[in-house]
Formats: structure tokens, C-alpha cells, sequence
């Protein structure tokens, strides 16, 4: 990737220019964010179906595990893969969620999934390596991958009802391109569709990357948020994945910014290596706060969430047809539904603005998860209470109606 610097300003006294690879993508959600807080300053009558994240608090037992960490800790740096018991509770949940054992030497507690990310692309991939990713799909894969100087392939998958890849996929991509990926990426439940990955589908994609050579990197940070369809993991099918998970979605702590990764042996040393220069360890307060997440106080609360988030789901799936906004993908899991507004718009991003000025209620547009057919597209969010969620579809319909 050349450098811009010297087009960019570097001199005259104009200030400090900004490298090439820092010219990726705008993640779209988060202008959503501060357009919604406006709102809600000048009319306070915002209602978001745009938030990624759910709208409830930690659950009780994290809240007296911060509690009780501040009087028993002294908050110094951990050690880089993040604390002992930790580490060693992430590689039991793993072991009671899907019947694989885990050596906690494998489990690197990352600063939310975020951070894992860029430690296993970096210690994965190098400038120029191609890296596949299934339309739509999360843009910070995208625009993080990018701005490590790598090549983002994205493709179309066969599959028209849930929009995730299969084998069939990746060997046409390769064909294509004259050589398997370096990394596929993948998500399930995915966002922004909430589409769930088969266990047969699954297991065939794990074992063609480990016959390819192709680094699977699973991100599977929605485990624990489904709607009677299993979530298989992909370390049940190969330990040469990277597998991500995360503290924000289920367990409800995204502000905590507290991650994990299975990390294949391979990859370990440099992960280890890269957090410790990138951000010496995790939140330390987070770390030992995320210990009550995992019990099973934790998880009576946090599974009660997950029966909201199916009553919210059927609320909402009920009534997009007559709000002629039809779903794209079967929503499986996570909290989202990902719909066609076609009818109503071929800009989803100056429809989600008149949207949110006329009603007050904030959607995300399709662009930031699809380049090419995005702007016929909105995301939309069923993690928050039922009755706001009905007022923001009313809203929906007499806008609609005008």
C-alpha cells in the first residue's frame, strides 16, 4: 500500500498528513448513534432500533464481582492472555456449551472482541493476503482487515435464505481468484442478519479451510442468543480456526470491553507477542468482574433476556410485512432483523435520516454490511423493551402511510 503522505498536506506547515491505510469505510451505526442522541436532546422522544448491543446492564453477579474486586485487588497490569481463573472458566464454558474440552492456554482474554480481531489479523495475515467475507457481513471485518494493508474479497452466497457461506461458495471464490483465501471469515448467529451457520454446513467449512490452508476465523460473539436453532462452534470441527467470543452480547457487559479468542497453537506466540505490545492486558477490573457472568446466577438472569429477545423477535417479524419491509435472511439468533426496503427507498442512509427527523425512531442502513446492495436495506434492533419497540413500529407504519 503506497503512501499518500506526500500529496496529503506533510508540509507547509499544514500539520501531520494521514497514512493510506487509514482511508477505510466509515462504520455507518455509529453516526446513527450520535444523529439518535440529538434527537433525543432537542425532542426526547428517540427511540433506537439501531443499537448493536442490549439494552439491559450487567447482570447482578458481575455488578457485586466489580464490587468486591475494588476492595480485593490492587488493579495492576495481568498477564497478556488475561488472569489464570479466568481463562481457566472461558475453557469450561466452552467445555458445558459444546462438549469439547479447551486448555485455558488457548483462551487469550482480549479488550472486547474488537481487540482480538486486530491481534489475530495481524498475527495471521500480511499485506496483500486475501481474506474472504460473505455479503453482508459486520464492516469492521472489512475496514479493519483494510487498514492491515489486506485484500477483502467479498462474495455473494448461494444460499438466499440465510445469506451464509458453503463449500460450494468457496470453491467457486477460489476458482475466481486462482487460489484459496488466506482467512474466510465467518459469523453465526451473523450480523446484521442473525443467521445461524448449520452444524453440517459448518463442520464441511472448517474442514475445507484446514484442506485449503485457509485461515477460518469464527466469530462467534452472539453464542447464547438463538431461537431453537443450535449454535455450533467451530473448534468442534477444527482446532486450526480462531475462534472469537465476547462478554458484550449475551452476557450483556458491552461497555466493559472485555473479549476472549481460542487461538490455534501456531498463532499462540504471536498473539501473545502482539497484545503485549498493543495493549499490555485486558481491563483488569473487567476481567475479574466478568468471573460472576459465568455462574449460574448469571445465567438464569441472562437467559431471561434471551426469552425477551424471542418475544421482541416474534413482535417484530409479525409485522414487517405490512409494513412492506420483508426479511432478507432468517433471523436465527442475535437481535437483529435485516429487511428490504426497496419499496420504500433506494438510499438507506438519507432514508434512515428522514426517518429518525419525521419519527424519531433510528434504524441502520444497509451500507455499512453490504457495499453493493446495502442501500435498499435497514438493520434493525429487537434487543429493547417490548413497548418501545411497538410505539417505534406505529411510528414506522404512519410514516409509511403518508
Amino acid at each position: 500500500m503506497s503512501s499518500d503522505r506526500a500529496t496529503n498536506g506533510s508540509s507547509g506547515g499544514e500539520g501531520p498528513s494521514r497514512s493510506a491505510r487509514s482511508h477505510v469505510e466509515r462504520f455507518r451505526v455509529m453516526e446513527v448513534i450520535d444523529a439518535a442522541a440529538a434527537r433525543q436532546a432537542s425532542h426526547g422522544d428517540m427511540i433506537s432500533l439501531s443499537a448493536g448491543q442490549p439494552s439491559t446492564g450487567a447482570p447482578a453477579p458481575v455488578l457485586a464481582a466489580a464490587k468486591a474486586m475494588l476492595d480485593e485487588h490492587i488493579l495492576g497490569y495481568t498477564p497478556t492472555p488475561g488472569i489464570a481463573e479466568l481463562r481457566a472458566r472461558i475453557a469450561e464454558l466452552h467445555e458445558t456449551r459444546y462438549g469439547y474440552t479447551v486448555d485455558p492456554d488457548s483462551v487469550v482474554i482480549t479488550t472486547g472482541s474488537s481487540g482480538g480481531f486486530t491481534a489475530l489479523f495481524l498475527a495471521a495475515f500480511d499485506p496483500g493476503d486475501t481474506v474472504a467475507l460473505a455479503r453482508p457481513s459486520y464492516p469492521a471485518y472489512r475496514n479493519t482487515l483494510a487498514a492491515l494493508g489486506c485484500e477483502v474479497v467479498e462474495f455473494d452466497p448461494v444460499d438466499t435464505e440465510r445469506f451464509q457461506p458453503s463449500v460450494d461458495d468457496l470453491e467457486r471464490l477460489t476458482s475466481e481468484l486462482g487460489a484459496p483465501p488466506a482467512g474466510l471469515v465467518i459469523a453465526s448467529p451473523a450480523n446484521p442478519t442473525g443467521a445461524i451457520i448449520g452444524e453440517d454446513e459448518l463442520a464441511g467449512i472448517a474442514h475445507w479451510c484446514d484442506e485449503a490452508g485457509t485461515l477460518l476465523v469464527s466469530d462467534e460473539i452472539y453464542h447464547g442468543i438463538s431461537f431453537g436453532r443450535r449454535c455450533a462452534s467451530a473448534w468442534e470441527f477444527s482446532r486450526n480456526a480462531a475462534v472469537i467470543g465476547s462478554f458484550s452480547k449475551y452476557f450483556s457487559m458491552t461497555g466493559w470491553r472485555i473479549g476472549w479468542m481460542l487461538v490455534p497453537a501456531g498463532l499462540r506466540e504471536a498473539v501473545d507477542v502482539l497484545l503485549g505490545n498493543l495493549s499490555i492486558c485486558a481491563p483488569a477490573n473487567s476481567q475479574y468482574a466478568a468471573l460472576g457472568a459465568l455462574g449460574r446466577d448469571a445465567a438464569a438472569e441472562l437467559d431471561g433476556h434471551v426469552e425477551r429477545y424471542a418475544e421482541n423477535r416474534d413482535l417484530v417479524v409479525g409485522r414487517l410485512d405490512e409494513l412492506g419491509m420483508p426479511l432478507i435472511a432468517q433471523p436465527d439468533g442475535a437481535f437483529y432483523v435485516y429487511v428490504d426496503v426497496s419499496a420504500h427507498t433506494s438510499d438507506s442512509l438519507a432514508w434512515c435520516r428522514e426517518v429518525l427527523g419525521a419519527t424519531g425512531v433510528a434504524l441502520t442502513p444497509g451500507v455499512d454490511f453490504d457495499q453493493r446492495g446495502g442501500a435498499t436495506t435497514v438493520r434493525m434492533s429487537f434487543a429493547g423493551d417490548a413497548e418501545s419497540i411497538s410505539i417505534a413500529l406505529g411510528r414506522l407504519e404512519e410514516f409509511l402511510a403518508r
